[in-house]
């Protein structure tokens, strides 16, 4: 059954900093692309319809009213800021901002990043509740909004109604949220590697040219996002034949002339990968990654990952996981 695209609000305000809210909104639309269908909807909202002076004299218009706009969510960007004396400044100038965000239904999520969330804490919309702040501001942050629970060692923090995220980067930990509960975790995955600067971390050889927007012609793209969505222990290429509509042969053909690989070792390697990414970029045990992606034995999974990368789970963790 069809269900309505999110509806998120952009929030654009004097001196406001926006790059984030524009590679937030391709974010969602490459998600958009990549599920076939409109899971979100985007518009640029302001305090009044008019255009806005954000930070470094850019001058953007807004698409809609914020008190007009039916909302699901709202993302709040961050404002330049050298000092605890200048976030009290531009709180100051933006009060009335903050008294339409505080305003907005409670079913509205509020998520906000770097120093936005000083905009959604004045609107009393972290009342209660975590929220992240960066170091030279916490102090200033707890005298100043005492209900909230300030998270310095914190880069991100994730409630029921609110989002916050330090940094001017810090819209891409929400957008990766959001995402993968709307979408799936492997296609955030795909789509950072299609969008977002080359990741600083390595990965192992045999993985480097598995990833689904690199795949050659429909129907390896379909192949490789059928392999992720299914367990490990139902992906036969029999199964594989019939969810894509033709016998095991013809995909098997497909599948060497394109990679020249035997197919049954291709769509191994592609579940493995899902093992690396999670190695990468988790901290869960190797088998809870198994038993998540749905191997019939752990150690079953432990030994195909140690034949193609030649390092046990444990060794390949350290030498590429994240520091």
């Amino acid at each position: 059954m069809a269900t309505s695209p999110l509806r998120v609000g952009l929030l654009l305000y004097p001196g406001c900093m926006p790059a984030g809210l524009l590679a937030f909104a391709d974010l969602l639309h490459a998600a958009n692309r990549r599920a076939g269908r409109q899971l979100f909807e985007t518009l640029y909202v302001a305090a009044s319809g008019d255009v806005v002076e954000c930070a470094h004299g850019l001058r953007l218009p807004a698409q809609a009213r914020l008190d007009a706009a039916q909302l699901d969510a709202l993302l709040v960007p961050g404002f330049w800021s050298e000092s605890a004396h200048q976030v009290e400044a531009a709180l100051a100038d933006n009060a009335g901002l903050a008294a339409l965000i505080g305003r907005l239904g409670k079913d509205v999520m509020v998520w906000s990043y770097c120093t936005g969330v000083c905009l959604a804490a004045a609107a009393r919309r972290l009342d209660r509740q975590a929220a992240t702040i960066t170091w030279w501001l916490a102090d200033a942050a707890r005298e100043r909004f005492p209900r909230v629970d300030w998270q310095v060692e914190r880069t991100c923090v994730f409630n029921e109604n609110s989002a916050t995220a330090s940094g001017v980067n810090g819209y891409l930990p929400i957008a990766q949220a959001l995402i993968e509960q709307r979408l799936s975790i492997d296609a955030y995955r795909d789509l950072t590697r299609l969008m977002v600067l080359p990741r600083p971390e390595r990965t192992h050889q045999a993985f480097q040219t598995v990833n689904l927007i690199g795949q050659p012609g429909r129907l390896m793209q379909r192949l490789h996002d059928t392999v992720e969505r299914l367990p490990a222990f139902e992906v036969t290429l029999a199964r594989l034949a019939q969810e894509l509509g033709t016998t095991e042969r013809t995909l098997s053909r497909k599948v060497g002339a394109a990679t020249g690989t035997p197919a049954a070792s291709w769509v191994r390697r592609i579940k493995l990968n899902q093992v690396s990414e999670r190695l990468i970029h988790t901290s869960a045990p190797a088998s809870s990654i198994s038993a998540d992606l749905g191997f019939s034995s752990d150690a079953g999974m432990r030994r195909m990952f140690k034949e193609v990368t030649g390092m046990t789970t444990a060794q390949y963790r350290q030498a590429f996981g994240r520091a």
